[in-house]
This record gives C-alpha cells, sequence and structure tokens, in this order.
C-alpha cells in the first residue's frame, strides 16, 4: 500500500512505528484479552479517543519504570482511549532516558516535599534507633524519587490532554478551513464559466 508521506515527520514517524492490531493480538501477554483490544473503536483517531490516549500513555509512562506499555493499553480499554497512541506516547521513558527522569523525578520530589541536608540528617537520627531503621534508606532517597514521579505522571497527563485537544482542535481547524477555501475557487470558477 503506497502512502502519501504526511507534511511532517513526526506523523510519518508515528505511523511507521505504531504497532498494529494484529501486532497487539499476538502478544502472548495480552492474549487473554486480545478481543477486546481488536475493537475498532479504540483503534480510531478520534477528537475524544486521542487526548485520553495521550494522557494514559504519559500517566503510565511516569508512573511503572518497566512494562508501561501493557499498563497504558489496559487503562486505555475502559477509558476508550486510542490504544496504539497510548502504548506509543510510554516510549518518552525508555532506557536512553530513564536516567535522566530519575533525576527530575528526585529533584521534583525534594522541591514538593522541602527535603534538605538538616531534614535529612533529622530523619536518619530518628530511623536508626527502632524498627524503622531498614526503611531509611529507602524514605530518603527512593520515597523522594517516587513522589516526583507520581507527581510527574498526574501533570504530565493533565497537561499532555490539554495539548493533544488543542492539536486537535487546529487541525481540524485547517482542514475544514482548507476545504472551505477550495469550494470557494470552485464555485468562482463555476459561476466563471457560466457568465
Amino acid at each position: 500500500m503506497n502512502r502519501k508521506p504526511s507534511k511532517t515527520f513526526l506523523a510519518d514517524w508515528i505511523v511507521r512505528h505504531m504497532p498494529t492490531r494484529e501486532q497487539m493480538a499476538d502478544n502472548r501477554y495480552l492474549a487473554p484479552i486480545a478481543h477486546r483490544f481488536l475493537s475498532p473503536e479504540l483503534w480510531r483517531f478520534t477528537r475524544r479517543s486521542v487526548p485520553r490516549g495521550v494522557a494514559l500513555g504519559l500517566f503510565a509512562a511516569f508512573i511503572v519504570p518497566v512494562g508501561q506499555i501493557f499498563l497504558a493499553a489496559f487503562l486505555a480499554l475502559p477509558a476508550r482511549a486510542n490504544v496504539p497512541l497510548s502504548a506509543l506516547v510510554t516510549f518518552i521513558t525508555n532506557p536512553f532516558t530513564l536516567a535522566f527522569w530519575l533525576v527530575v523525578a528526585n529533584r521534583l520530589g525534594e522541591f514538593m516535599l522541602k527535603v534538605d541536608p538538616e531534614t535529612v540528617l533529622v530523619a536518619q537520627d530518628q530511623f536508626a534507633s527502632g524498627r524503622w531503621q531498614k526503611f531509611g534508606w529507602f524514605l530518603e532517597t527512593a520515597g523522594v524519587t517516587a513522589f516526583g514521579f507520581v507527581v510527574m505522571s498526574i501533570v504530565s497527563a493533565a497537561i499532555g490532554y490539554l495539548i493533544a485537544s488543542m492539536v486537535w482542535r487546529i487541525i481540524v481547524v485547517r482542514r475544514r478551513n482548507k476545504r472551505v477555501r477550495l469550494h470557494e475557487k470552485t464555485a468562482s470558477a463555476s459561476a466563471r464559466v457560466d457568465e
């Protein structure tokens, strides 16, 4: 099938790398619910399914560092979001960018929780005595980063939904204006011929 090339590199890349319905149906992890993934409404690009797919993909990308594609696909089912788009958006977190996102999440968690060195020292003293000693390291490093990832997942999902909605609206308005101009040109050309 020879497709007309898109005007943008991003659209071509998305179409090229988007998983097909058959690829997702053949996945052994998705086999028990593959019949749900083959529903055509989950593969259409509509005004409602695209922003939902982007939001769920961003949420899954930041909330779970491993297996986020499957989480995005599972969340897309009840939300009636675009399944391939939600799976594709999760690639914002990948093995090459994970270190960057870990640093960003850690800094965001420190900023949100107002963690400073004095607070950490006081917490270490309190955790050093008693049964909380085992959890001291987890709470002071991984806990802050995990909190940052939770904040990033919620905020990025909301921002992604809004941006996808606006981009969708802009695309629809441009197409409509193009059709109107084409119709006006055709009408004026036919009016000249009639004269």
